[in-house]
């Protein structure tokens, strides 16, 4: 029987390129609030305590938003303080961004696209899972109980920056067990390097020990090989141990390694831009189809040109290569621009989900699926 070593990494909020995802997502959630139709299209990178913000945002009173404020407070909600360099009151703000409101007719036209692209969506008849790859699903599940043993264990003195990466080995007949684990998780200086071995060991057996009561076949046995900070004490993090970027985890946001992804980021894009809300109906379409019983796995590859109203179906293969009726599928879900806009615009925590994913949580408003009575068409919808 052959076995198949699947490998997945997640981040943590303190991470430099996280960070700038949720500065980017709490912008973008603001000019939503201000103007539901408003533009947000934005870039952030971080380096020590200098963060520079660029690109534009059009709402109404897009001049009075407390850009400094805002991304204060994202970086003081993933744990930047006083013992984690730089605090919110220490981050220097600097911007380049045209700030104003929409230009006459350019809120009518947010239902077409302004630019060209690709997405692709993915889903897997494992709903346990909540339809993703079972590597990457763990891989997400194990770096928010590393997360919480902030809270969980003070003591040990951890702060807010931190990485996991897995092995997963996956067998034909859907057994699983965790080859290797390696976690990266910013600790204090002098504090009991031996105390926070063992709090991640017990909590990650914990964790495991969870997620194989959920999904069948997991084993859940830690592996031979579990590091914790292999190359020594992890003291400098987040923007002062590396520099920052929105959009650089994309393959984390998306549905990790073994799915190729289309191309833009989806932080610091407002519902109506195509990339986020491609990404989002590309999702819909492979999930319809595996929850239909279609296929037991789907990939769906969206496309569209600058002035498309709707986003086209270019391929959808099941597992084994096998090509669907893009027409068909086409036909069943609502693709336009539209839709996705004014469903999602304000309908979920934007900072959490530029932390945590936009696949990850279950009842986020684009995971649902819903038959509308008045046309055969799956819409997009909110919570």
């Amino acid at each position: 029987m052959s076995t198949i070593l699947r490998p997945a990494e997640y981040v943590l909020p303190g991470h430099p390129d996280k960070l700038c995802d949720a500065v980017a997502d709490a912008l973008v959630a603001e000019a939503g609030r201000l103007e539901h139709r408003g533009l947000a299209g934005i870039e952030v990178a971080a380096h020590r305590h200098h963060l520079y913000i660029t690109g534009r945002i059009a709402c109404d009173g897009a001049g009075t938003m407390d850009i400094p404020g805002i991304a204060r407070g994202v970086y003081e909600s993933a744990g930047h303080g006083p013992d984690w360099f730089p605090g919110p009151g220490d981050v220097e703000v600097i911007t380049d961004l045209c700030l104003g409101p929409l230009v006459p007719g350019e809120s009518e036209a947010r239902d077409l696209t302004d630019d060209q692209g690709i997405a692709t969506g993915y889903a897997v008849a494992i709903p346990e899972t909540n339809w993703l790859p079972p590597e990457h699903w763990l891989a997400h599940r194990l770096a928010r109980r590393l997360y919480r043993l902030r809270t969980d264990e003070p003591g040990i003195g951890l702060g807010p920056d931190g990485k996991v990466i897995l092995v997963l080995a996956e067998a034909e007949n859907g057994h699983r067990q965790v080859e290797s684990l390696s976690f990266s998780i910013q600790q204090a200086p002098y504090t009991d390097e031996v105390a926070l071995v063992r709090a991640v060991r017990h909590a990650m057996a914990d964790e495991l020990g969870q997620a194989a009561r959920q999904l069948p076949g997991l084993v859940a046995d830690l592996p031979a090989r579990l590091d914790v900070n292999g190359v020594g004490a992890f003291l400098m993090g987040g923007p002062e141990g590396d520099n920052g970027l929105s959009g650089k985890k994309l393959v984390v946001d998306a549905y990790g390694p073994r799915v190729a992804i289309g191309g833009g980021a989806l932080s610091g894009k407002d519902f109506f831009k195509a990339d986020r809300a491609g990404a989002l109906l590309a999702r819909r379409i492979a999930r319809a189809v595996v929850l239909s019983g279609a296929a037991r796995e789907a990939r769906a590859t969206l496309g569209w040109f600058p002035g498309d109203a709707e986003l086209r179906l270019f391929s959808l293969e099941a597992e084994g290569g096998r090509q669907l009726d893009t027409r068909a599928w086409s036909s069943l879900v609502d693709l336009s621009l539209a839709a996705a806009g004014e469903a999602w615009t304000g309908a979920a925590d934007l900072v959490e989900v530029a932390r945590w994913g936009h696949f990850t949580e279950p009842n986020a408003p684009w995971e649902g699926l819903r038959i509308s009575p008045s046309r055969p068409r799956i819409t997009a919808q909110a919570a």
